[in-house]
């Protein structure tokens, strides 16, 4: 039986190493790159329909977003808010580069271990992602690999990377981490995180990266919706990046109210 992203994730998180963790996202990678070149577009990538095969010991993209249900008024969009660009929820239009930001926000799943904006899916979160709010990258990410990921989720589509150039990346990385014969863990429990592991040096090239996560796990991300559902938006601003400073300030908020939920999220 093939178990989707998340519930992956949710298993096997804890044990997941960077040149696993890439692999998973070249995967995912490649299939996208084969439904671009159908010159179609997926529509509604996102971790619950993301599958991984027992049979092939791989992960591949199921459920097409043109697939949704026929009835979708045309001011509404369809997918999971998480990883909907924010032209899409502000234009309805989808693109390649909507399915490439939304290759971004898995990314950030991958190395996390949890879904993006586990919060309330509503007009708040849409403004949020609008106005260029984004998941704090969790500490100890490689440079290559959080390069490629602020550049998928940028708020301007136009300068996202086309699919052809993340199958060349992550390929790249991949051979590069495939050669790296010092595999580190992808995350460690912060109770199990000693000083000698905050001080290794994880890296693949001249950039160094601690190699420790601190892990954002919590029992109410199980219970996150994976399904998508339909939105009707109104009234909306123009995507925007946000500024260093309204990231950090977003970022300081959202951590003290996981806090008082009694969750870390990275």
């Amino acid at each position: 039986m093939n178990i989707n992203l998340r519930g992956y994730l949710q298993q096997n998180h804890n044990k997941l190493t960077w040149k696993e963790g890439i692999q998973i996202i070249s995967d995912i990678v490649t299939t996208v790159s084969m439904i671009h070149q159908e010159n179609a577009i997926h529509r509604d990538l996102h971790s619950g329909n993301v599958l991984f095969s027992q049979i092939n010991q791989g992960f591949y993209v199921s459920d097409l977003g043109f697939c949704g249900p026929a009835n979708i008024p045309l001011d509404s969009i369809y997918g999971n808010l998480s990883y909907i660009a924010p032209e899409v929820i502000v234009k309805k239009k989808y693109s390649f580069a909507s399915d490439i930001y939304s290759i971004g926000m898995l990314m950030w799943e991958i190395s996390s271990g949890q879904p993006p904006f586990i919060k309330k899916h509503d007009y708040d979160l849409a403004i949020k992602i609008i106005n260029g709010m984004r998941p704090k990258i969790i500490p100890g990410t490689p440079l290559e690999y959080k390069e490629l990921m602020e550049q998928c989720w940028d708020a301007n589509p136009m300068k996202r990377p086309d699919i052809g150039t993340l199958l060349y990346k992550f390929r790249d990385l991949l051979r590069l981490y495939t050669q790296n014969k010092n595999e580190q863990r992808i995350i460690c429990k912060c109770m199990n995180i000693n000083n000698s592991q905050l001080n290794t040096r994880f890296n693949v090239n001249s950039s160094s990266t601690n190699s420790s996560f601190f892990g954002s796990f919590s029992v109410s991300s199980s219970n996150w919706n994976i399904s998508s559902r339909v939105y009707n938006f109104e009234n909306l601003p123009e995507p925007r990046n946000a500024t260093k400073e309204e990231q950090d300030a977003y970022h300081s908020i959202q951590f003290d109210f996981d806090l008082q939920d009694g969750m870390i999220i990275g």
